[in-house]
């Protein structure tokens, strides 16, 4: 069965309006792909392709979901999930609803779902100049462990961070 999580949420677009949206955070599907990619290669300068996305989809160990407001995909989460350790794949927000809270949504979507699955830890990487989402993991208590040194084109460092799910795993 698919998993649907729906929030109702006031956002201020402008400082003198604010709009209540229906945010839903569901299963990915081969429908998706196309908004998926969009945003996809607009934020990354080596973007997944189709058939990785394709794959997530399908694997048994992986478990995509994607975030709409009123329908429209605005960010996405690819989670796998194996024995006792979980894994954030990739996690974006679509540029014009980044810092309206979507990624906190989408962490803590992760967090539990993770649990879900009987995850004690939940690890991810990060580019090392992504200042804004080192910060937004670290106040969700990630915790860095490792670089890896010109992960990212032979150029970028890349931070591993992970965080201890073994405070929510039920026994």
């Amino acid at each position: 069965m698919p998993k649907v999580v729906y929030i109702n949420v006031s956002f201020s677009y402008h400082a003198k309006m604010t709009v209540t949206e229906q945010i839903v955070i569901r299963t990915m599907s081969i429908a998706d792909l196309d908004e998926v990619l969009s945003i996809e290669s607009l934020f990354y300068s080596t973007p997944w392709k189709k058939e990785h996305f394709i794959h997530e989809i399908h694997s048994p160990v992986s478990f995509p979901f994607v975030q709409t407001i009123n329908g429209l995909v605005v960010g996405y989460l690819c989670l796998m999930s194996l024995f006792e350790e979980s894994q954030i794949m990739n996690i974006t927000v679509s540029g014009k609803y980044r810092g309206k809270g979507l990624a906190q949504m989408l962490i803590e979507f992760a967090v539990k779902t993770a649990a879900e699955k009987g995850a004690e830890n939940l690890v991810l990487e990060v580019r090392a100049s992504n200042f804004a989402a080192i910060s937004l993991y670290e106040k969700n208590d990630f915790v860095r462990y490792f670089v890896r040194k010109k992960y990212y084109e032979g150029l970028e460092d890349a931070v591993l961070m992970e965080k201890s799910l073994k405070y929510l795993v039920q026994e």
